[in-house]
């Protein structure tokens, strides 16, 4: 007997901490009246400046029950932090219905985040279905990272070529 206590206390944990670590604690929950907002930014949290990444959020009724986009009019506001009251957003992606992971028709939107640093994801939601829900704003905080594909040169073709010329011209000089 104790050690079948054991074995189920064992498997018991052993769950917990599986569903502590499982893709789903990544994702970060915000609510707002009735409709809660789990939130996802790809890649894994992570974004980096100048560099597509995807926001998407899974919205859910009180109940559990999916709030697909198709049942509302959402907008997308990408604003730099700290954020002052007045603040303009630095972008204003289209959101649209994306599928990710089990997750069918959900708002998800596009972005390239122009530098480092700490941004705020704000989605407004009306819906389209009078008193379907009340309207709603989550927010989201994400910190953007530094690229790591290499900057392009700036140098032109013309430059390049001058610059070619120029090599040459020295190595053919008699010292």
């Amino acid at each position: 007997m104790p050690r079948r206590l054991h074995l189920e206390r064992t498997l018991g944990w052993t769950l917990l901490f599986a569903s502590l670590i499982s893709p789903a604690s990544a994702h970060n929950i915000k609510i707002s009246g009735d409709v809660a907002g789990t939130w996802h930014v790809e890649p894994n949290h992570a974004p980096k400046a100048g560099e597509p990444a995807r926001a998407w959020i899974v919205l859910t009724r009180k109940g559990g029950q999916i709030l697909p986009l198709e049942q509302a009019n959402c907008q997308m506001a990408v604003y730099s932090q700290p954020r002052k009251g007045g603040d303009s957003p630095v972008l204003q992606p289209t959101v649209k219905a994306i599928n990710a992971e089990k997750y069918q028709g959900i708002p998800g939107a596009d972005i390239v985040f122009p530098k480092t640093g700490l941004y705020q994801l704000e989605l407004s939601c009306t819906p389209k279905t009078q008193g379907s829900f009340q309207p709603f704003q989550l927010k989201y905080d994400v910190t953007v990272a530094a690229s790591t594909t290499p900057i392009p040169s700036t140098k032109t073709s013309l430059e390049n070529t001058t610059d070619s010329a120029t090599t040459q011209a020295k190595k053919s000089q008699p010292n």
